[in-house]
């Protein structure tokens, strides 16, 4: 009996297809995923049905490339929507909070005390004290205005 027949290809298609999914989970991609169901399904074919390393690699091929075209399309058309878009944009979080002028702003810029940071900030001159509320940002520069 030689090596290939012994080691029993199905069971090689579905520890492919679990290697697959956990690569998929340590590094997401949105890639992987659909490699390893198409492993899966060949294993599971391979032990359904008797057909031979080469039909298998070639049925692998075909799956594949209908998995990730297929998902890549039905991901586009239903895209995931983020809980918190604004997550790593950190100066559209900051949009609407209050600040505190810590150093006046003259001449069109100053500094403002933001949580426990302080930041430029461009708005209507005012003095060391003043309230103010972020209306928008220009990079690290807030955009501060007084509250409406």
């Amino acid at each position: 009996m030689d090596a290939v027949n012994a080691l029993e290809p199905h069971y090689a298609w579905l520890a492919l297809g679990l290697v697959l999914a956990v690569g998929e989970m340590a590094i997401p991609g949105v890639f992987l995923i659909w490699m390893a169901g198409a492993a899966l399904v060949t294993g599971l074919v391979a032990w359904v049905v008797p057909i031979g390393l080469p039909v298998q690699i070639v049925l692998f091929a075909l799956l594949s490339i209908l998995a990730v075209f297929g998902g890549r399309r039905y991901l586009a058309s239903h895209p995931v929507v983020s809980a918190d878009p604004n997550m790593n944009l950190r100066g559209e979080r900051v949009i609407g909070e209050t600040v505190m002028v810590t150093q006046a702003i003259e001449g069109g810029q100053g500094r403002v005390r933001l949580g426990d940071g302080e930041w430029l900030a461009r708005g209507a001159d005012c003095p060391v004290g003043t309230r103010l509320k972020v209306v928008g940002h220009d990079g690290t520069v807030l955009m501060v205005a007084p509250p409406a």
